[in-house]
């Protein structure tokens, strides 16, 4: 069976209008809560330096499984923490110190360790494991001003020409029935 250029149209516009308005509800939700947002208690993070590249690149979206007891976490654990300017960072630990209150951090591509140990306070969640390359840079973009500024209007205007074809194509087929019906009656 063979599918019709309206068909495919139609299905490419419902993939697009879904995919706008999921990455709507993923930034109103994380506006919302202050850039937390918890899916199946895991964090959704964009990493914004190369510090543990090559694993994880510059740019990509992490799953970080916040909860627990921040104490747990033993050498060579990726994890994610508030430093002192409340900044978030992912490195991994490389020295556990007094039984888990504090972590000495390194990334994978410094070399050397972190300045200050982490305190188990500070530690948000350990890194899944999850890693989707380059979609942080449009994540980044979605929570800026501008970002959230396009992703509410291009829904709108998406909508606006879809109606203005259907319109077109509605009345294209009442000209043509229209034309039809003249050319019954003479």
């Amino acid at each position: 069976m063979k599918m019709t250029l309206k068909t495919m149209s139609n299905i490419l516009y419902t993939v697009v209008i879904a995919v706008l308005l999921c990455a709507l509800l993923v930034v109103g939700l994380s506006k919302a809560s202050g850039n937390e947002v918890n899916v199946f208690g895991y964090q959704i993070k964009s990493v914004l330096s190369g510090s543990m590249e090559p694993g994880i690149q510059t740019g990509s979206v992490i799953a970080v499984k916040t909860g627990g007891d921040m104490q747990r976490f033993s050498e060579g654990d990726v994890i994610t923490y508030r430093a002192e300017d409340n900044i978030l960072i992912t490195h991994r630990i490389i020295e556990v110190e007094n039984n888990g209150q504090q972590y000495i951090t390194q990334g994978d591509a410094n070399n050397g360790p972190d300045v200050s140990p982490v305190l188990s306070e500070n530690v948000v969640g350990q890194y899944a494991g999850f890693t989707i390359p380059y979609v942080g840079y449009v994540f980044q973009f979605a929570t800026s001003s501008e970002g959230a500024a396009l992703l509410m209007i291009l829904p709108g205007i998406l909508l606006l020409g879809y109606a203005f074809l259907t319109i077109r194509r509605t009345l294209k087929q009442v000209k043509h029935l229209l034309q039809e019906k003249t050319m019954d009656t003479k």
